[in-house]
């Protein structure tokens, strides 16, 4: 007894070099008995440990098979406990060696903490009231050549919890709630989209001309071709020539990729849906984006009360509608709706200190986007939609009827962070050409985010496209605000990173 409490004590002082040491010669030690874990290609799980706890009074007694990992270890002589791990939560396991096989027990005594175990029976209660497993039988099933962080510090540095997901999933469990909410979030989209009569569909990652978004993106080199490609940045383009073929409302929940820079809320690939119905409008987007957000956080989370950013944000249905132009009079101070002149809008920008990026035009739009962007983002805290932007940064987009000059557009804003961007479509091919144009004269300036034009995507709008209504929305930054998450690595399970030198 007084010797193994010596080892336990021992134990921790080991290097991890000699750790490592110790578990190989342990594997090959069970390996040279015959005993190889690896050679074990199956066990077979009866019960959880929730539904062990869950159901306790009605399973007391009765026989259970139950696998996890070892997360913990403590040895009194002929009983041993441990804490097992499974993917729903924790249980206490009671073993002596007077209750089973003795050189099964011992080989038991051996394993060390992160192995992974299949143990057969009997769920009970300890004298002090633990819910517990009695085992008769325990297996390794895996073992674990790499000591786990040690227990009281844990695995707390962000940058390695993010390279090794893994390790952070086994030692802070409680990670996986934001990625059991994501998911979630995910199957409540489908549902609600499925809902409304939507088909999901799947279009190309690869493409050969890069659309839908302004955006950097990656290139990549077809071998057989012997042609540049590009990872999608959106998925508009194909699902409205999927408009245009008659299937009238689609969406696709999938992977974007954009070669920017990395913050908290940006990922070089990201999870995007984007969806298009037919006789809709942007207004009808409206009301699907306030929607899916108020409707999957009272379905997942019980309330419409979050907090984000250091911000208590109410998602309860009937959010804000704004014009850009009100938005600007009322945050900035300069109403462009008494504006006419590129110039004098341009002037009152820069008497505001706002100032135009160097590609881009000096005309009345860009002078009220720039106001917008620079000076009304910050104010945006509750959930608000943002509408009619002006038709140089909306190349897509349907003019408005009652003013040339803007677009049936809007974002949406929740804690300054730009959720989603949805639109009354652009069905003109004229007008689409001539904007494609000007953006291609925006890249022989020098913006390499502007778009390419897509000649395929005009002959299909020449055969007719019908008033339709688009949207997009950022999965990860929902998941952000469902999960109280200040950065979008805590809701991607593997972020991009820097390699290690």
């Amino acid at each position: 007894m007084a010797q193994e409490n010596r080892k336990q004590a021992e134990a921790p002082q080991m290097s991890v070099g000699d750790q490592i040491k110790v578990r190989r010669e342990k594997l090959a030690a069970l390996q040279s008995e015959g005993n190889d874990p690896f050679q074990i290609t199956r066990f077979a799980v009866t019960a959880t440990t929730r539904q062990i706890r869950e159901h306790f009074d009605e399973m007391e007694g009765q026989p259970v098979s139950i696998a996890g990992r070892m997360m913990s270890k403590r040895g009194m002589g002929k009983v041993s406990f441990c804490d097992l791990q499974d993917r729903e939560g924790r249980i206490q396991l009671y073993a002596r060696r007077d209750e089973m096989d003795e050189a099964s027990y011992d080989r038991f005594k051996k394993y060390d903490i992160g192995d992974i175990v299949g143990v057969d029976g009997e769920v009970f209660r300890t004298q002090r009231g633990e819910m517990s497993v009695r085992a008769k039988k325990i297996t390794l099933l895996s073992k674990s050549l790499l000591p786990l962080p040690e227990k009281f510090h844990g695995l707390t540095d962000k940058e390695i919890r993010y390279r090794q997901r893994y390790v952070d999933l086994i030692v802070n469990p409680e990670v996986k709630r934001n990625f059991v909410i994501r998911s979630r979030f995910i199957k409540y989209m489908r549902e609600y989209l499925d809902n409304m009569g939507y088909i999901e569909v799947e279009t190309p990652v690869l493409n050969t001309i890069s659309g839908g978004a302004a955006a950097r993106p990656f290139v990549t080199h077809h071998n057989t071709l012997d042609i540049d490609m590009y990872m999608r940045i959106a998925t508009e383009l194909p699902l409205k020539r999927l408009i245009i073929g008659g299937m009238e409302r689609v969406y696709e929940i999938g992977r974007i990729f954009r070669n920017e820079g990395m913050d908290p809320k940006h990922n070089p690939e990201f999870t995007s849906v984007e969806l298009y119905q037919a006789y809709a409008d942007f207004h009808d987007m409206m009301d699907i984006a306030e929607g899916v957000l108020s409707g999957a956080a009272k379905e997942i989370l019980g309330t419409y009360q979050v907090n984000w950013m250091g911000y208590d944000i109410d998602l309860t249905p009937g959010w804000p509608r704004m014009t850009m132009i009100e938005a600007v009079r009322k945050y900035v101070g300069i109403d462009f709706d008494a504006i006419s002149d590129d110039a004098e809008a341009v002037a009152a920008a820069k008497a505001h200190g706002v100032e135009l990026a160097e590609s881009a035009e000096k005309t009345w739009g860009n002078a009220l986007y720039a106001c917008f962007d620079q000076k009304v983002e910050e104010h945006l805290i509750q959930p608000t939609f943002i509408t009619m932007y002006p038709v140089e940064v909306s190349p897509l987009t349907k003019r408005s009827p009652s003013d040339p000059r803007l677009t049936e557009r809007f974002e949406f804003f929740i804690a300054h962070a730009e959720m989603g961007n949805a639109y009354s479509e652009l069905n003109d091919p004229i007008d689409q050409r001539g904007r494609f144009e000007k953006q291609m004269e925006l890249r022989a300036r020098g913006d390499d985010e502007a778009e390419m034009i897509d000649e395929d995507f005009l002959t299909a709008m020449e055969y007719g496209m019908p008033p339709t209504g688009g949207m997009g929305i950022g999965i990860d930054r929902c998941v952000m605000l469902l999960t109280g998450s200040d950065s979008i690595r805590d809701v991607i399970l593997f972020p991009t990173m820097k390699p290690i030198e």
